[in-house]
């Protein structure tokens, strides 16, 4: 069997990995132990990100043709793929999140939804909140302005609620000065 023919299914599942992917980000991944090199993996898993370290001429042979294509100019060197189909950010926040603490970890480029980043953009990209905080930051956004509404007019029914036990007090109030007033009044002598 060639070497070509050996190679032809690795090529076939980076195509199939890349076919749906929103995003693929590649890292240099030297200097790395064992233990955080399986510290990572385990992150990007919980994330729904696909990891894997490929040779560049099959990753360059997989890309040819494709979206991801212009990965190829960083193609030099060990390189690891982060791959995800679900969420666009999820490879770029994981990976920028784990080169914090293990600077051996250099993310190179990637590919964000069809648009080529280098390595100051995927640091930038690292930034977006995922989906779901930003949905829940949306919603928040939503429900203040309601909640908002709803303090006000709860307060402007206390309020209310207090001047109409002021009014109903009053009546009582007047009554009570009126008896006081009449008390004081000096009685009238009958006229002799």
């Amino acid at each position: 069997m060639a070497k070509v023919e050996l190679k032809q299914p690795i090529v076939q599942e980076i195509s199939e990995n890349i076919k749906d992917a929103q995003s693929v980000v590649v890292v240099d991944y030297r200097g790395l132990t064992v233990a955080q090199d399986t510290e990572l993996r385990k992150a990007l898993r919980e994330a729904g990100v696909t990891y894997k370290v490929y040779k560049n001429t099959l990753v360059s042979r997989a890309v040819e043709g494709t979206e991801f294509e212009p990965l190829k100019a960083v193609l030099e060197g060990p390189n690891a793929f982060a791959i995800s189909t679900t969420d666009a950010t999820a490879p770029a926040r994981v990976l920028a999140k784990f080169a914090k603490t293990v600077p051996a970890l250099e993310i190179r480029a990637g590919i964000v939804e069809g648009a080529f980043y280098d390595e100051a953009a995927m640091k930038e990209i690292s930034t977006i909140p995922s989906r779901e905080e930003l949905l829940s930051k949306l919603l928040g956004s939503l429900q203040s302005p309601v909640t908002n509404l709803a303090r006000v007019l709860n307060q402007i029914a206390e309020k209310g609620g207090a001047a109409d036990a002021a009014v109903e007090a009053a009546p009582v109030a007047e009554a009570a000065t009126a008896a006081e007033a009449a008390a004081e009044e000096p009685a009238e002598t009958p006229a002799e």
